[in-house]
């Protein structure tokens, strides 16, 4: 009697264990893509890079304006006058090159600061998904190589952000698809 009571025991230890393990996979990538937030996001850092693109046209305009002048007047100025804007061309010079770097770091710092509240948005739906769905592993798809079964929790967690699941594109050339 002691040994089927133990061999049950058991048995429904292993069974507790497994459904403890339950694994679950999303792109977060693509769950990010599609959140309301995200396209906001975008637009706001295409603006932003515009305007920065702008500030670095603006210096070059600068730039050859003054080089143009100074092409120009050179003649008419003193040695000490000359090389007063010579270095006054060669400091905006050097401040044109640097733009470009300081403009990419501007931006990047920009992106985080938008990005990072939607990805923890993200994150912690998919963290309140799998508590509510008993998923002991969520893994992103896009850093597992090979990896056990599981399920794909990307429209649970969509479901769970109030987005709207996007209806599947016809098939090309008209033909439907059979279920």
């Amino acid at each position: 009697m002691k040994k089927i009571f133990a061999a049950g025991l058991m048995v429904f230890a292993m069974h507790s264990a497994s459904a403890q393990n339950k694994i679950g996979y999303i792109n977060t990538d693509e769950l990010i893509a599609v959140m309301p937030e995200a396209e906001k996001a975008d637009n706001e850092l295409k603006e932003y890079q515009a305007s920065l693109a702008q500030q670095g046209q603006d210096l070059m305009k600068d730039l050859n304006d003054k080089d143009s002048i100074f092409v120009r007047d050179s003649a008419k100025l003193s040695p000490s006058m000359k090389e007063i804007k010579k270095n006054e061309l060669m400091s905006l010079y050097q401040r044109v090159q640097s733009w470009n770097q300081q403009a990419q770091e501007m931006y990047q710092a920009e992106a985080q600061k938008k990005i990072l509240p939607i990805r923890e948005k993200a994150m912690e739906a998919i963290r309140s998904v799998a508590k509510e769905s008993g998923y002991a592993y969520v893994l992103d798809a896009n850093a597992v190589i090979v990896g056990p079964p599981g399920d794909d929790v990307l429209e649970l967690v969509k479901k769970k952000l109030g987005i709207k699941p996007v209806a599947p594109k016809p098939a090309p050339g008209g033909a439907q698809r059979k279920p």
